[in-house]
């Protein structure tokens, strides 16, 4: 075995997509030391081979569903040092934000993109060499679906400096004063804000939670 070739595992039910890529990574310097066509398969071999890198496809059976994600998930917590890229035939963007969640030695890749191999060799040696790539088609789609579902784009800005005080954790006291307005002009932002983002009424600060969460996770 040649030390200085990266070991990998591949995970795909389609095998002549499978052996295609195997060919083509055996080509590139790499070195393929098992496949698999389902989840329990890959967890297997990378038990046993303790791969530097994993190419798994989201979509396996028996459910076609986020099985190649679930073992990536646990390949990730069981092995750190392996690397994981997660190869789909369709933009998943819930699937792909948790698994990217990780930051390094992790990415997301659509099939179509395999086919140019020198871009594709060398977002796996960033990969493994702790490096995380997105594919551009992934990045559109969250640019878009930030932009259709985002409650923010509904407020006004003095709505928006008012959402921004209560995630500092003020009052509507305190963010009066800050504002320099009264704290009835302050309720009324503040209901304002709720109905505008559509959260329940409530009998305590969970609306009031949630408006900041929204507003976290948006910056």
């Amino acid at each position: 075995m040649d030390e200085d070739r990266t070991r990998v595992v591949l995970a795909d039910d389609d095998v002549l997509l499978r052996e295609g890529l195997a060919s083509l990574l055996e080509r590139s310097g790499f070195e393929v030391v098992g496949q698999a066509g389902n989840a329990d398969e890959l967890l297997a071999l990378v038990r046993e081979h303790r791969p530097e890198l994993a190419v798994v496809d989201i979509r396996m059976p028996p459910t076609h569903t986020t099985e190649g994600l679930d073992a990536a998930r646990v390949i990730r917590e069981e092995f750190p040092e392996t690397s994981v890229l997660m190869l789909s035939a369709h933009v998943e963007v819930d699937q792909a934000m948790e698994l990217l969640a990780a930051g390094h030695q992790v990415g997301y890749l659509l099939k179509s993109r395999v086919t140019a191999v020198a871009d594709f060799v060398e977002t796996l040696e960033r990969i493994v060499h702790g490096g995380s790539v997105v594919d551009p088609a992934l990045v559109t789609e969250l640019i878009t679906a930030r932009r259709r579902h985002d409650p923010l784009e509904l407020l006004t800005d003095r709505e928006r400096e008012v959402l921004a005080l209560m995630a500092e954790g003020r009052s509507n006291a305190g963010i009066a004063h800050k504002l320099w307005i009264t704290e009835g002009t302050v309720e009324k932002h503040v209901r304002s804000i709720m109905s505008r983002m559509r959260l329940p009424e409530t009998e305590d600060d969970h609306r009031r939670v949630l408006a900041v969460l929204a507003f976290l996770e948006s910056r």
